[in-house]
């Protein structure tokens, strides 16, 4: 028999800024994932590390977008003894004042491409495009509420879920400000822009949702958005997220999207109409500057493939009036050679 939701409480406190003592489950993963876009050069990038101690590696990106529609990116899995610290492959993630303060750095190389499309095929990618050093400062604060947390029992004890369908048992999101530079090569961009970071913990495999499309936006310091539509192996699409307006989160209860696709299935444009708990309502237009697809591989248990696509999209938004930039990151489990989510996300 399912659970009811009034038994479930969600916990949010500041120690969850970092590392957790990792559970049993072999897919353990703890995350922390960052971007920030500036307004006046629309110049920008996000970073994700993602802790799997007990497979003994992390997932490291730095994707950053440049003038010219370049993309500088990097990807690597180095190997990690423990979950101590979000510090693997040249990315460090630093808590200095939990929920208000955090700094990011990076150094390595990057892959520089002039047509990120060719990411499609990873390992031609990085033999063909050229590397550069590159080094990433950043200074983040927090400049919106917390959002999320860890669903738990009324009582405080953890709820039960199966590691092998599991995306996370417990995530939370901010919009925030930053300021720094990116250095790659000879050229310096300083940034002064706004973005959204997120934080993840428990047992995830990218193949456990059937798709789900994720637009994080900043309008300014004081206005953004955070649109969320996902579907699982069953059941309809669930829609949500945020706005964040006059310092407080104003909770999305309806979000229909409608997205323009090129030839490749990727995302060219898109359409949302916002309906939040408060009564207002929003009507948000997208338009991807730059784009660059990922994947995820991995075998099930009766031997098959699992094909996850990420498209990371870099994308002009523009709402009552405004421009503002973020992402549209669109997840699909890649089925017949064709996007799952394609079809059905009107």
């Amino acid at each position: 028999m399912a659970e009811a939701a009034a038994e479930f409480i969600t916990r949010l406190e500041p120690q969850d800024e970092y590392t957790h003592t990792p559970d049993a489950a072999a897919n353990y993963n703890e995350s922390m994932y960052f971007n920030v876009f500036d307004p006046k050069t629309a110049v920008g990038g996000w970073f994700r590390i993602g802790n799997r101690p007990n497979e003994g590696y992390a997932e490291m990106s730095v994707c950053l977008y440049l003038p010219g529609g370049r993309v500088a990116f990097m990807f690597g899995r180095p190997k990690i003894a423990d979950n101590a610290a979000m510090n693997a492959g040249g990315l460090k993630i630093e808590v200095v004042e939990p929920f208000k303060r955090l700094k990011l750095t990076y150094e390595g190389k990057l892959c520089i491409l002039a047509r990120p499309f060719e990411m499609a095929d990873p390992s031609k990618a990085f033999r063909d495009n050229p590397h550069l050093p590159c080094k990433v400062e950043l200074d983040y604060e927090g400049v919106s509420p917390m959002f999320g947390g860890e669903t738990v029992r009324a009582d405080g004890k953890p709820r039960e879920i199966d590691p092998e369908k599991s995306f996370a048992k417990a995530h939370y999101e901010q919009h925030v400000a930053a300021k720094g530079r990116f250095t790659v090569g000879d050229e310096v961009f300083e940034i002064d822009g706004y973005g959204l970071r997120d934080k993840s913990w428990g047992p995830r495999h990218w193949s456990a949702i059937n798709w789900y499309r994720w637009c994080p936006m900043n309008f300014g310091r004081d206005f953004g958005m955070m649109l969320s539509i996902v579907t699982g192996a069953e059941g309809e699409p669930r829609q949500g997220g945020m706005v964040f307006r006059d310092g407080v989160y104003d909770l999305i209860s309806e979000c229909v999207m409608d997205t323009d696709w090129d030839e490749n299935g990727y995302q060219t444009a898109l359409r949302a109409k916002v309906k939040t708990r408060a009564g207002k309502s929003y009507e948000v237009e997208g338009k991807v500057l730059s784009l660059i697809p990922l994947r995820s591989r991995r075998k099930a248990a009766d031997g098959s493939e699992l094909n996850t696509r990420i498209t990371e999209g870099f994308t002009e938004y523009r709402c009552e009036g405004l421009v503002g930039y973020g992402l549209s990151e669109y997840l699909d489990q890649i089925v017949d050679g064709k996007p799952s989510g394609m079809e059905s996300a009107k």
